[in-house]
């Protein structure tokens, strides 16, 4: 069994300005919206979540100018997620493993286990490298029932049988989203019922938080960013596959957002940002690791 309990707290966008002032008092109309969308409220905040993948695909909250702005990425209707079938795992909880296996190939309790390959395609490994968020049929790209739905919460299951996508033994999840004072929670809950199996959850969220207002750039690079407990990050290969190994965001380098703010292109001009993101990859595309919660407080 695996558990995982994680939020994100609406008041950490103040350093962008926002202010939420969003009308979320009283009972909301419960089921689907006319786009195939599920709403819930809380207090400034409110979002729409549907069955494809248990996605979020609207967080709305206003800016300091009183204008109600959507900040995560997302179709206008339930029904367009299906359709793209590139969609860059948008906004959903990619499973049963998210990020990447090496060699779509694992070992556990003396046995090999081969799963579904779909990333990094070569001539001699037409179908991928390795496995990337569950391989081709990932929970992300699958429908899941709706079990509960108030005014302030939901929760999506689903059940993945054995063998799919060649991992072992049957998992049943439930994903609740709940939503509070400026605040989004999510729990993610996962159960090997039959057989020991790798698990990890997350939730895939592409973040827009200037919501489209700012029409003289199409990048993040003057978005600020600050992670103060986020000192260390995830070492990986050149095709972004963890290594196992943990390292230092030393003071001052690329990948340093703990000593103080900085903007996401700041580092930009920094040669050590090219390769930073993977193989001729300019940018950012590993893990950095929040040390919060091991830290004691008063």
């Amino acid at each position: 069994m695996r558990f995982s309990h994680f939020s994100f707290v609406a008041s950490a966008w103040l350093l962008l300005g926002a202010v939420a002032k969003v009308p979320s008092s009283g009972t909301k109309a419960l089921g689907a919206d006319s786009n195939g969308k599920y709403w819930i409220y809380g207090e400034g905040i409110s979002a729409a979540f549907i069955p494809y993948g248990a996605s979020i695909s609207s967080l709305l909250i206003e800016d300091k100018n009183g204008i109600v702005r959507d900040i995560v990425m997302g179709f206008d209707n339930a029904s367009y997620y299906a359709v793209d079938k590139v969609h860059p795992h948008l906004g959903g909880v990619p499973g049963r493993y998210a990020n990447r296996i090496k060699n779509s190939t694992f070992e556990l309790d003396g046995q090999i286990y081969h799963v579904s390959a779909n990333e990094n395609p070569t001539a001699a490994n037409p179908k991928g490298l390795d496995t990337l968020h569950g391989g081709v049929d990932g929970w992300d790209w699958r429908e899941f029932d709706v079990v509960a739905h108030t005014n302030n919460s939901i929760t999506f299951s689903i059940v993945d049988p054995d063998g799919k996508e060649g991992f072992p033994g049957e998992v049943i999840s439930y994903i609740t989203y709940t939503m509070e004072k400026l605040t989004w929670h999510a729990k993610m809950v996962a159960i090997a019922t039959t057989k020991k199996t790798p698990i990890m959850l997350t939730s895939h969220t592409y973040w827009n938080l200037d919501g489209f207002s700012n029409n003289q750039t199409s990048t993040v690079f003057n978005h600020t960013f600050h992670l103060p407990y986020s000192g260390q990050r995830v070492a990986v290969d050149n095709i972004l596959i963890p290594t196992g190994d943990i390292v230092t965001n030393a003071k001052g380098s690329v990948n340093d957002f703990w000593s103080a703010p900085k903007q996401i292109g700041h580092s930009f001009d920094d040669p050590e940002i090219h390769g930073n993101c993977g193989f001729n990859c300019t940018g950012y595309g590993t893990q950095l690791i929040h040390s919060l919660s091991l830290m004691t407080h008063p």
